[in-house]
């Protein structure tokens, strides 16, 4: 499994500890080195744009990991 691959499940991960009703869609690729994440509850959908460095280094990073699961919490709180 490459970095972005690793990364996007560690996404998936966190999203799932969340909220395991939430539905999530990453793009295959990054778009200008970032992701346009959709996050989707029953009929309510948000998007969030995560950097590619930050979804390459969540596996590993402690600090990334933080920041990240703090932008999907506030995501999924409006939601």
């Amino acid at each position: 499994m490459d970095e972005i691959e690793a990364g996007k499940q560690k996404f998936l991960d966190v999203v799932k500890a969340i909220d395991g009703a939430v539905q999530v869609v990453i793009p295959v690729t990054p778009s200008n080195s970032m992701f346009l994440i959709s996050v989707t509850k029953g009929a309510n959908r948000k998007f969030m744009t995560v950097p590619e460095d930050d979804i390459i280094d969540l596996p590993t990073d402690a600090g990334i990991l933080a920041k990240v699961t703090k932008t999907v919490r506030d995501a999924i709180a409006a939601l």
